[in-house]
């Protein structure tokens, strides 16, 4: 019999040093009271006290992790998006009937007890140790608030999540000691008002009001006894007991409640028989959320928006501080988003475009001299469906867009600001025939691109001397590698970092060679207008912005973004490209199927190599916007390809891009009276080309074959074909030669098909 007895005893002390891992009492009461008899377990609880001592006495409970709203510019709801579906209540907003039946499943003696309960835990050892288990815990519920405090800072990081959910003695005694510090900072109600707000219900619902809604569609405080039981018995394990997959299990544990509940006095037996006798009915509301919610296309946007919270120093110094901002949530974001300018684009891109066609229209639309982003859409929709994305394709891909697309045409305002800031006057003109060799350039490094290949327009009409107004108008592309060359490589790329263009759309560095100026980068639709932008704002460089104003949970506003402005060139330059892109929207310009006629209208259209995207950028006095259309799946000819319904029979910027163009911009303007551009004299153009003669629209685009784009479209005209071959570097020089196929490493010339986007490219 002592025997016996003396085994009983063993067991039961191994199973109190067990119970230190499932309850920290167990490593501080059990020091003193159980385990001295024990040396090595002894010891054990002696270090567990010593770590107690050395833990810091302060507890800051964080803002709960909720909800944020997204606003547009007047106010309207674009989405509400959270890494955790809750909506904080206070004390009055949730039950009574929830507070009972969660203290009488989970912690009866609560109102009777500390931090810690010492006779529940002397509970659970006697229990755990007659059934050869540790089973029974004897967490209180503060100690469980406290823990789960650190799963919420955890986030999204399951790393985190882990490590805060550790059985282990090290995390036992943490949550215990701040279990202390929250017993003597708050009042019982209000650690179970925070408890029922952080703990996880299940269904991707937060707190307990979430939870009401997810379930039974109504406030926490409507909730019925039924109700009430059913979410407080969820808490032990929400997959488990989940009502949705598990009816049967979700009713037993209900009713388990409900007898608690009866047990210890809360409700009458006879309220307890009633409620077990029902049935669980629920009144399920699936989580509405996320920027997929948004309406009018609003979803790229609400996606840019996150993507600048947790990209944006202005929120917080390191990838880490912005990102738990962001999961923090409870954020009121106020935006650029103009709704009249969102409805307009998205109509005209939707429009023109369907969700299925191959060819997809993205439009970006941002104000002159704010940089703020008043509105993208692409006819693609959000979303993880067939026929949709979540890839923005008006933004570069550090923003989640794709990696852009090559400019064509629209690049040469850029060519020209960069030559009348270094001096060269407006009045420069060039003489060559339909084609000429490349001439030589050098880049900022001092690397030398040799005199040579070949370099064309589309129609060999357009030969002559020409100023820069007139190879605006009819984008000559002999001109303007005429007029990079006195200007320099190194200079054009200069203006274009002043332009915010310092790298591609797809994170490459910018490729610095002489078929920059037409069109060589792949840049994104909202780079381009806010590139443009600085010459409606006389040569102002804004950077896109598209967060106004943010307040925090407390209701206090928090830094945003400040307005990145500078100049970029001088009014004069500004105002001088200007008017020769006015040039090109009237009557005989590549665009002139794009100006509105209401108001004036400045731009340049774009079309890449064999007309795989087509583009026009252009403005107002009140804003600007840049439009591209490509086919996104495997980018091919669109020439021939049906977009919204139709056949696409020239793929010309001015005769694809504008017309979308147009529209969003006639609807975004609607009932804004005109402004003005500054009036600017140019020098008198050369002779327009006669009807018989008239270069196709959307000169200045690169050419099949050549490598570089070659006026007109991106084919060559009739008697216009390239030598077989032609368009390839030689080795050594990155010039074109017949026949030789491959560049050279390093040559900065592109071959055959350079600047158009391979499989998968515009994603």
């Amino acid at each position: 019999m002592a025997r016996q007895n003396s085994i009983g005893l063993g067991k039961k002390l191994l199973l109190a040093a067990r119970f230190t891992g499932a309850s920290v009492l167990g490593g501080v009461v059990v020091a003193g009271l159980a385990l001295p008899a024990v040396g090595a377990a002894g010891l054990g609880a002696q270090s567990a006290v010593e770590d107690f001592d050395s833990l810091p006495d302060d507890f800051v409970t964080p803002p709960l992790s909720q909800a944020s709203v997204i606003y547009d510019a007047d106010g309207g709801t674009i989405a509400t998006v959270y890494s955790r579906d809750r909506t904080v209540v206070p004390a009055d907003g949730i039950s009574p009937l929830v507070k009972a039946a969660l203290v009488d499943i989970e912690d009866s003696r609560y109102y009777q007890h500390g931090a810690v309960d010492l006779k529940g835990v002397l509970r659970a050892l006697n229990s755990n140790a007659a059934s050869g288990t540790t089973a029974q815990g004897a967490s209180t519920l503060t100690q469980q608030y406290v823990k789960n405090v650190f799963v919420d800072q955890a986030g999204d990081d399951l790393q985190k999540v882990q490590e805060a959910q550790r059985q282990t003695l090290e995390r036992k005694i943490q949550e215990l000691k701040y279990a202390i510090k929250v017993e003597e900072t708050l009042t019982k109600d209000q650690i179970l008002t925070n408890y029922l707000n952080i703990t996880f219900f299940g269904e991707k619902a937060y707190g307990i009001e979430a939870a009401a809604q997810r379930y039974f569609s109504v406030h926490a405080k409507d909730l019925t006894l039924p109700q009430a039981a059913l979410l407080a018995g969820l808490v032990q394990s929400p997959s488990a007991y989940d009502p949705i997959v598990n009816p049967n299990t979700a009713k037993q544990r209900r009713d388990t409640v409900l007898h608690k509940m009866a047990e210890y006095g809360h409700i009458t037996a006879e309220q307890a028989r009633e409620a077990i006798a029902s049935p669980i009915a629920l009144k399920v509301t699936r989580a509405h959320q996320g920027c997929i919610t948004a309406g009018l296309g609003e979803g790229f946007f609400c996606d840019y928006v996150q993507k600048t919270v947790l990209a944006d120093p202005a929120f917080g110094k390191t990838p880490e501080e912005r990102r738990a901002l962001w999961q923090r949530g409870g954020l009121q974001i106020r935006t650029t988003l103009d709704p009249k300018s969102q409805k307009a684009v998205q109509q005209a891109v939707t429009e023109h475009a369907a969700p299925s066609d191959r060819p997809a229209a993205v439009t970006a639309m941002v104000q002159p001299g704010t940089g703020k982003v008043l509105a993208m859409a692409q006819s693609r929709p959000y979303g993880l469906g067939k026929d949709q994305t979540t890839i923005n394709l008006s933004v570069p891909k550090r923003m989640g867009g794709g990696i852009g697309y090559p400019t064509g045409s629209t690049f040469k305002p850029i060519v020209a600001a960069a030559a009348l800031e270094a001096g060269i006057p407006v009045s420069r003109s060039y003489t060559s025939g339909y084609s000429m060799p490349w001439p030589e350039m050098r880049d900022c490094s001092g690397g030398r691109f040799p005199e040579g290949g070949e370099v064309h327009n589309d129609s060999r009409t357009l030969v002559g001397s020409f100023a820069m107004p007139a190879a605006m108008k009819h984008s000559v592309n002999t001109y303007f590698a005429n007029l990079e060359a006195e200007a320099g490589l190194c200079t054009v790329a200069r203006t274009a970092a002043k332009l915010g263009i310092t790298q591609q759309a797809g994170g490459e560095k910018l490729s610095v060679v002489p078929s920059m100026t037409l069109g060589s980068n792949d840049l994104s639709p909202l780079e381009m207008a806010a590139a443009y932008a600085a010459f409606a704002a006389h040569g102002t460089y804004c950077a896109p912005t598209a967060i106004t104003a943010v307040t925090g949970p407390d209701g206090k506003p928090l830094g945003v973004p400040k307005a990145a402005c500078s100049e970029a060139m001088s009014r004069t330059t500004a105002d001088t490209v200007t008017a020769m892109l006015r040039g090109v929207v009237e009557d005989g310009g590549t665009g002139d199927t794009a100006g509105l006629s209401d108001r004036p209208t400045a731009g340049k259209t774009g079309t890449t190599n064999e007309g795989r995207q087509v583009w026009f950028v252009g403005y107002t006095p009140e804003l600007v916007a840049a439009t591209v259309v490509s086919d996104t799946m495997n980018p091919a000819p669109l020439e021939g390809q049906r977009m919204g319904g139709k056949r696409i029979d020239q793929a010309f910027g001015g005769a694809v891009a504008g017309p979308i163009w147009r529209e969003a911009v006639e609807g975004a303007l609607d009932g804004v009276p005109a402004g003005e551009f500054t009036y600017v004299r140019l020098p008198a153009a050369t002779p327009e080309p006669s009807d018989s003669t008239r270069p196709t629209p959307d000169a200045g685009q690169p050419t099949q074959g050549t490598g570089q784009p070659g006026q007109g479209g991106g084919r060559p005209t009739r008697g216009g074909q390239p030598t077989p071959g032609a368009g390839q570097p030689s080795p050594g020089t990155g010039r074109p030669t017949r026949g030789t196929g491959e560049p050279t490493p390093g040559a900065g010339r592109p071959s055959e098909g350079t600047g158009e986007p391979g499989p998968g490219t515009g994603q």
